[in-house]
């Protein structure tokens, strides 16, 4: 991937890349890959105007965070790389228009994190989209398809919400983060309607989603105050809330996706 493909990508998930690259003149970090003497040391470059964008190399803390959501990044762009790629799976017209940009969206993520973290980036995982033969047609079959996608769509932005708080020390990468976060939310909603559902969850309802994607999503208590809405039935009330998942949660869903 070029230097242009990387900033291209960047900017997909930071809309304020170029900004946060100041210290590093447009013009300039372009020039400077225009020559053939400084081909050979663009990664290195790149990565140094990008740590300077985000801060210094991040903390242990920190990076763990980071290395928890590029391995769900990386389950998420692997499941699109090889369900897009797979013959007759995803149908022609409306869906694979929106399975093109989440892919392409996915693959942003996993670009920007790999960036940010430099040499502490863990590597991609091996993965086993079966589940170890739970969904043994996931890519034959666009509706098990779909279900995983959301599966893995709705994990993702609890995920993002229950690692949130470990990032305040950083608020360009808290910023990010939630950035992330936000567009998640927004394929879990796209790929939910897709199935025939809300756009959003109704109290721990699964549909054929494995339960721990849910579980605890039907808490209608905030701050010690009640959410329920006078009038309103308690599963709709449970729609204005999504709840944030632990990390130990989040890894129980995973697991069974990885080799």
């Amino acid at each position: 991937m070029n230097l242009q493909n990387i900033i291209s990508e960047l900017e997909k998930v930071d809309g304020e890349v170029y900004d946060r690259l100041k210290h590093v003149s447009r013009r300039h970090l372009f020039s400077m890959f225009g020559r053939k003497a400084a081909a050979v040391a663009a990664p290195t470059v790149l990565a140094s105007a990008l740590t300077k964008a985000y801060g210094e190399v991040p903390d242990p803390v920190i990076a763990d965070v980071l290395n928890f959501a590029l391995t769900l990044e990386y389950l998420e762009a692997e499941f699109y790389n090889v369900g897009m790629d797979m013959p007759g799976l995803i149908p022609a017209g409306a869906p694979r228009v929106v399975f093109t940009q989440i892919r392409m969206h996915e693959n942003a993520h996993v670009n920007l994190l790999k960036s940010v973290l430099g040499s502490q980036a863990v590597a991609k995982p091996r993965f086993d989209f079966t589940a170890k033969g739970t969904y043994p047609d996931v890519f034959k079959n666009y509706n098990t398809f779909l279900t995983l996608s959301q599966a893995f769509e709705d994990t993702g932005v609890r995920a993002y919400k229950g690692q949130a708080p470990k990032l305040m020390s950083s608020d360009p990468i808290l910023t990010t983060a939630l950035q992330i976060h936000s567009v998640e939310a927004r394929h879990a909603a796209r790929v939910r309607e897709m199935r025939g559902m809300k756009g959003w969850i109704t109290g721990n309802m699964s549909a054929g989603v494995p339960p721990a994607v849910y579980a605890g999503d039907e808490a209608i208590r905030h701050l010690e105050i009640s959410a329920l809405i006078p009038g309103v039935p308690y599963e709709n009330s449970t729609e204005a809330w999504d709840e944030p998942l632990s990390k130990e949660d989040v890894l129980k869903i995973v697991m069974p996706f990885l080799m």
